[in-house]
């Protein structure tokens, strides 16, 4: 057991493994009033408050600080590290952010099995979350992908819809706005296999100089029809309003669109991006904060909390104990699996990002696509 592992051991050592109620849930000793949590905003953040804070306040007290932050996580928390005052106490991130906070020491080391409850049967977390694991850091919370939306009404389509991922740069059969990420992120793994580059051989073609300058060469040819995003509510909204006819975004955003707001669009699945989102725990929290949280943690992560966040948003649950609880919206009474990135009808063609590409190389790629954008 590591030094930070011991200084929450107070708030772990009365869970059972596992609990529903209440009266189930022992209180939190040495533990702080509140917590600061980090996500993304929108119908995500939302359905994680009523999955797991709303219940958990409920039955605690805790208060809880939302921040919306969690694109920016790793800048931040590296300005906070250096100034020496962390001010959040969980972060929801991606697996490439997290990957980089692990390394870059801003993150907390953690033992899942020691810290979550083990799934109904017994199985221990990280068997139950299985692949989901990605490193030493993450705790895993949701499947999701980013994928696209388009408008079903485009009279310029002349009664055509697309098929596949590459109607994206088909601008004479689609015409009208695109809506893409302005990250080089998806975009370039995206660009490459419009420019026929092979799923398998991706990340050995962006390995070389002239990878990255290919897939910004095919993104040159829809440069001018996009409109570029940086909150995943942006997408949803164009589409609502006619501006863009397609768009990515991600997959729970859509759902909304389409199921609650019941606007003309449809989902195109083709080459959806998996990604595993999650929390991290910010290094060097002081004891009645990383108490706290990891209360919180084991509450929030077991089988059934996971489940019940796949009741607000179509996000696929990380544990394998939680697929079976997966059933109808909690207020629309709609069957959920066809809205699921993991469904097996929705994933004939997909990716999962390359974690340790990404992280190796985020922040030069980075540069280079903010350059290419300024263009």
């Amino acid at each position: 057991m590591t030094i930070r592992h011991l200084l929450s051991a107070t708030a772990l050592a009365a869970l059972p493994a596992g609990f529903a109620l209440a009266e189930d849930l022992p209180p939190c000793e040495g533990c702080a009033d509140g917590l600061t949590v980090v996500s993304w905003g929108g119908a995500y953040q939302t359905s994680q408050q009523k999955a797991y804070s709303e219940p958990y306040a409920e039955m605690t007290g805790t208060g809880f600080t939302w921040d919306e932050s969690s694109n920016e996580a790793v800048a931040k928390l590296r300005a906070m590290n250096e100034a020496g005052n962390i001010t959040w106490d969980l972060v929801d991130v991606e697996g490439p952010d997290s990957q980089r906070l692990c390394d870059e020491g801003l993150a907390m080391e953690v033992d899942l099995d020691e810290m979550l409850a083990a799934a109904p049967d017994g199985t221990p977390a990280t068997k139950d979350f299985g692949d989901s694991v990605i490193n030493d850091c993450f705790v895993p919370q949701i499947v999701f992908s980013t994928t696209f939306g388009y408008r079903t009404d485009v009279a310029a389509w002349n009664g055509k819809e697309p098929e596949n991922l590459c109607a994206l740069f088909d601008t004479e059969t689609f015409p009208g706005k695109r809506s893409l990420e302005k990250r080089p992120k998806k975009n370039l793994e995206w660009a490459l296999l419009c420019d026929g580059v092979e799923k398998d051989d991706l990340y050995d073609v962006l390995d070389t100089p002239e990878g990255v300058d290919r897939a910004l060469a095919k993104l040159d040819t829809i440069k001018d029809d996009v409109i570029w995003w940086s909150a995943g509510a942006e997408t949803p909204q164009r589409l609502a309003d006619g501006e863009v006819v397609i768009g990515s975004t991600y997959n729970g955003r859509l759902f909304s669109l389409i199921v609650e707001q019941k606007q003309p669009v449809k989902m195109l699945w083709d080459w959806q991006v998996f990604d595993y989102d999650g929390w991290i725990i910010p290094a060097d929290l002081p004891e009645d904060r990383l108490n706290r949280v990891m209360h919180f943690l084991h509450f929030a992560t077991d089988t059934q909390r996971l489940a019940d966040q796949a009741k607000y948003i179509s996000y696929g649950p990380s544990r394998a104990s939680s697929q079976p609880l997966v059933s109808t919206h909690a207020e629309l009474g709609i069957e959920m699996a066809p809205f699921m990135p993991t469904n097996p009808a929705n994933q004939k063609n997909y990716l999962v990002n390359n974690i340790e590409w990404w992280a190796d190389n985020q922040d030069d790629v980075e540069a280079k696509f903010q350059a290419w954008l300024a263009r």
